[in-house]
């Protein structure tokens, strides 16, 4: 893959529009949950009931991805994110007036949960229909590698944005925000053309009940999104918990940018040469390396010190979400496209949450150095099963057969 294949992919027919309405679609996507978690902090003074209230947001997320992708792969994309966007401007009102009017702690769970399962899940239509726009090869990897580093794009505004609005005179700014540039670029992506017209492809895995997830291989992709969810849900709280034991709170979201900033960077340079080659190998080598980074954030002593170190960490990100891209492009049994990319983001949000809960208790008992530690031991542990299940991403082995392993 080279730098021309990027260009090409973009620049495809047809893809102008999706691609713009994409963007705007997705740049809330680490914004919402970060501007949650900071307004309700502000408004209960609790880390761990804004750390749960963010994790139910992202169980959310996580069960409504797979549906939605599974009705994509049958529908096509228009109605089901005409439909959501609609469900979700609904819950988001809702959320809102709970937390503004001071509702019980388990009301504002629930609204939070209902923001995640209604949220129009325009990643995984927006990677689906690359497979419908571009012929197999280096530019469809390409465009997606594309999707994985614009996606760190949005890692990079978002919590920076959600962290200056939420020192705005109402703190609630960035919550709404997000949620109206979410249904904004949902329903443009559904009005293009390219949208629209897409068609499912026959598969008879798409009706099945545990339809992608039933591939030994996509099973061992979410294992690895997993990890790299949980990994992250832990420093997505604990950085922040920093900033405001060093008495400068709005650096929390500012803070988590940074990792952003090196993952870009990497993440172009790591599309056309990644490394290891052998998939099997690479999903269990990026997780292990990012939680031995981010097992390093517990030494600084400072916010300079643990900005520096995020910049590191921040490295194996994109390499990491690029990786599960390609991954699923053939581990996923065919027709399947949009819900197996809706198990990746399942997984991720998933482990985000668990991420998220954990480490807002032990923010309040243990303090931040010690949700690094443990981030860095989760991830590391779960690299290994990685490796265990390195076999079904062997490539004689991927989609073969859907028992077994």
């Amino acid at each position: 893959m080279s730098l021309n294949d990027y260009r090409t992919a973009l620049t495809t027919p047809g893809a102008r529009a999706p691609v713009v309405t994409s963007l705007l679609g997705r740049l809330p996507i680490a914004m919402i949950g970060m501007a949650l978690l900071l307004y309700v902090q502000r408004e209960s003074s609790s880390f761990a009931i804004a750390g749960t209230v963010s994790a139910a947001e992202l169980i959310g997320v996580a069960m409504g991805s797979v549906v939605q992708g599974r009705i994509v792969d049958r529908t096509g994309p228009s109605k089901p994110l005409y439909i959501t966007s609609a469900l979700f401007t609904g819950s988001v009102v809702a959320t809102l007036l709970a937390i503004e009017l001071g509702a019980p702690t388990p009301l504002v769970v629930l609204g939070a949960f209902a923001m995640g399962l209604l949220q129009p899940n325009i990643g995984s239509a927006s990677r689906a229909l690359w497979g419908h726009l571009l012929p197999p090869g280096r530019v469809r990897e390409a465009a997606f590698s594309y999707e994985a580093i614009s996606l760190e794009v949005f890692f990079i505004l978002g919590p920076g944005l959600a962290g200056l609005l939420v020192a705005t005179p109402w703190a609630g700014t960035g919550v709404v925000a997000g949620a109206v540039c979410m249904v904004l670029g949902s329903v443009g992506f559904a009005a293009t053309r390219a949208a629209r017209t897409q068609r499912p492809e026959p598969s008879e895995h798409a009706g099945a009940l545990l339809g992608a997830i039933a591939a030994p291989g996509m099973r061992t992709v979410a294992l690895a999104a997993l990890g790299f969810g949980v990994v992250i849900g832990f420093i997505e709280v604990a950085v922040p918990a920093a900033a405001v034991e060093a008495g400068q709170p709005t650096m929390g979201g500012l803070l988590m940018s940074l990792a952003s900033v090196s993952s870009v960077a990497v993440g172009v340079v790591y599309g056309v040469h990644p490394w290891p080659r052998p998939m099997y190998l690479r999903l269990p080598a990026l997780l292990l390396g990012f939680a031995g980074l981010v097992a390093l954030l517990a030494l600084p002593t400072t916010l300079l010190g643990l900005a520096l170190m995020l910049l590191l960490a921040g490295c194996l990100i994109t390499p990491q979400s690029t990786a599960h891209s390609v991954a699923v492009e053939f581990a996923a049994p065919p027709g399947t496209a949009a819900e197996a990319f809706g198990w990746v983001v399942t997984s991720v949000t998933l482990g985000s949450a668990i991420g998220q809960s954990t480490s807002g208790q032990l923010v309040e008992l243990a303090g931040p150095p010690t949700a690094f530690l443990v981030a860095g031991a989760t991830g590391a542990a779960l690299a290994a099963l990685l490796y265990l299940r390195r076999n079904t991403l062997l490539p004689h082995r991927t989609n073969l057969s859907l028992a077994g392993t």
